[in-house]
């Protein structure tokens, strides 16, 4: 069942929205060569802690850690460690938070030092295809429209887009219905309503588009061991023009001012 929230609990979502993005711009301070993603993963849990909030994956079907840090062929759901991130290496940071009873769920990207140029451009055109897939998230489309969006940007660019992890609905449980694939064919799928909050998330690979499980049980990585992308927002959903509730905005003004 997909859950339309109301107004007062779509602003309770971007405020928990809002301390992700917050988080991730706290977790980019720190981020670069010599740190390993355990210690990103103290810090992003003592920051959400001293806001007032839950560390959202935390525990979550028994996840053992607050962030997913996915590095350069994992795609998702990389568990933070002993490892050092090193110059060239990308990372994808994915956080959730609880606050005031409502999750918030962004992930971002990551450069660690110098990054080649193929794997820069594999990131810029995730993200592009994020925002790409988010203008179609307004009342009367599709859930297909928007993982048309995504899919046609991406492959356009040469990419493969993971099938089998995908967006969702987002509000007082982590994953709600209706799960908003990266792909699709325009006007299909569920219908996009007002008052919808959904988080959409692609995951593009510069390789071929299927995923393996790691050993341990979370770790999505490509199956070709090539780089993957992953950027992802939380939005509602509205007549015209989406309402965005999380933001890149934050993070980059710390990167600038690095």
């Amino acid at each position: 069942m997909i859950i339309i929230k109301t107004t007062e609990e779509i602003e309770k979502l971007r405020n928990s929205n809002q301390l992700v993005s917050k988080t991730l711009a706290e977790i980019a301070k720190y981020i670069e060569p010599g740190v390993t993603t355990e210690k990103l993963d103290k810090i992003a849990e003592e920051f959400i802690r001293d806001n007032n909030a839950i560390p959202g994956f935390l525990n979550y079907n028994g996840y053992p850690k607050t962030l997913c840090t996915s590095v350069n062929s994992q795609v998702v759901h990389g568990i933070p460690s002993s490892y050092v991130l090193k110059d060239g290496d990308v990372v994808s940071v994915d956080c959730g938070v609880i606050l005031d009873g409502f999750y918030g769920d962004t992930a971002y990207s990551f450069e660690i030092g110098e990054v080649a140029e193929p794997v820069r451009k594999l990131l810029r055109i995730t993200k592009e295809a994020l925002y790409l897939g988010v203008e179609k998230a307004i009342e009367g489309n599709r859930i297909g429209d928007i993982g048309f969006a995504i899919q046609q940007h991406s492959e356009n660019a040469g990419y493969s887009v993971v099938r089998e992890m995908v967006g969702h609905g987002l509000g007082r449980n982590l994953h709600e219905e209706p799960e908003v694939p990266n792909y699709g064919s325009k006007g299909t799928g569920v219908k996009v309503k007002k008052g919808m909050v959904i988080c959409i998330e692609p995951m593009i690979n510069m390789g071929k588009k299927q995923i393996v499980q790691e050993a341990d049980g979370w770790t999505i990585r490509t199956s070709d061991n090539m780089p993957s992308a992953h950027f992802e927002l939380a939005v509602a959903v509205d007549n015209g023009k989406p309402d965005i509730l999380s933001t890149f905005s934050y993070i980059e003004q710390v990167l600038k001012s690095k």
